[in-house]
């Protein structure tokens, strides 16, 4: 059997972020009912289609799928479980925020089959939460990891966010050790990146300014310094564990291109698919959507059948963000070339620099590759 990842885009949230430019807003409950209602005729549509598959994992993201009402989700993986094969042991993951949970739907989404939960907690700061747009405060969080823990769940991702306007490298290792000290299996520190198109971009200067660029990196290596003192292992590079606990369905994403093809389809509007190095993506329109009842044939856009190079691309720049890197074996397998062959000059200029390392027959990131990942991997793509 094949294996595949599942993601399900829950587009509705409370109110935008500053910072958002996923596809989210908010909605009326008529709405809500109308997209769930659509988002299981399109599992039902395309179910067909993977019969000799078996789901692995599930994500259901956005957006803030947490604001629904609990029957919107177990009816949603109801759906999932009678069209598709799930394995004995599926990762089934949900977001959340903290200001729309409640002590009953923590335990009713567990009964639902919820087994991971993603928490966007952000900040421990109560200030940068508030000016980042959040709804919810510390106190919130903390109650909502509480009533998480006492529902049974034992396996919990903290979403949390770095280089935030105005933020000193004090109240960002205060926000690190606050939850490490709570003990999640799971930490998730990203550092903001200001997307054109959100709040943020368009009024920047109404904003403190951005920390700069040294103090981030001060952050990121503070970042791995102090989780890694409270037992979490960084097996990505934003992404920290404690073992066992690395999440199965993101390494479906970091894994494309390897001969062990990962495969992951996405339902809901502007989700995205690849499956057999077939891409496309649902149309981004929500009105669309659901004029079409997420027939399959009349929401999809972009469709693409991935080149060998593009396929190596991602291999290369999707594998080095892992911090055990790319075998070099399992390209050589996967392509039928070697590795220096197609990238010996890339892989030359960047461990000459001192920012890729080599051991037991992988190539890796450095500590000083991670700071220049994104001029490392553009490198991969300009061949």
């Amino acid at each position: 059997m094949k294996s595949l990842g599942i993601y399900i885009h829950i587009p509705f949230c409370v109110r935008k972020c500053i910072y958002c430019d996923f596809l989210s807003a908010p909605a009326k409950r008529d709405v809500q009912l109308d997209y769930m209602e659509t988002l299981k005729k399109e599992i039902a549509a395309e179910s067909g289609k993977y019969t000799d598959y078996t789901v692995e994992t599930v994500f259901i993201g956005g957006g803030t799928p947490s604001i629904l009402e609990t029957s919107d989700i177990w009816d949603c993986l109801d759906s999932v479980k009678r069209h598709f094969r799930l394995s004995k042991n599926p990762e089934i993951t949900m977001e959340m925020n903290p200001a729309t949970a409640s002590q009953k739907k923590l335990k009713d989404l567990k009964e639902a089959g919820i087994n991971r939960l993603s928490i966007g907690m952000q900040s421990a700061d109560d200030d940068e939460l508030k000016l980042l747009g959040r709804i919810h405060t510390f106190a919130d969080f903390l109650k909502t990891y509480e009533w998480a823990r006492l529902a049974g769940f034992d396996n919990i991702n903290v979403d949390l966010m770095s280089a935030l306007p105005g933020q000193s490298l004090k109240t960002w290792t205060d926000t690190l050790e606050k939850t490490a000290g709570l003990g999640p299996e799971h930490i998730s520190a990203y550092s903001l990146i200001v997307e054109e198109g959100t709040a943020l971009f368009d009024h920047i200067s109404q904003y403190p300014p951005l920390p700069d660029e040294e103090t981030d990196r001060i952050m990121y290596r503070e970042t791995n310094r102090i989780l890694t003192e409270y037992g979490y292992r960084r097996y990505e590079i934003s992404n920290y564990a404690k073992e066992g606990f690395e999440s199965r369905h993101n390494q479906i994403y970091w894994q494309r291109g390897c001969d062990h093809i990962r495969n992951y389809i996405g339902f809901g509007v502007g989700a995205a698919s690849t499956v057999e190095n077939y891409r496309y993506r649902n149309t981004d329109s929500l009105a669309q959507y659901l004029k079409y009842g997420g027939t399959p044939a009349k929401i999809r856009c972009g469709e693409e059948l991935l080149s060998r190079a593009e396929l190596m691309e991602e291999f290369m720049f999707l594998g080095l963000r892992r911090m055990e890197g790319i075998s070099v074996s399992e390209f050589e397998r996967t392509f039928d070339e070697s590795l220096d062959s197609v990238y010996g000059s890339v892989l030359e200029k960047w461990s000459l620099a001192g920012c890729l390392g080599e051991k037991n027959g992988f190539r890796f990131l450095t500590e000083k590759g991670i700071d220049v990942s994104n001029m490392v991997f553009s490198d991969f793509l300009a061949l």
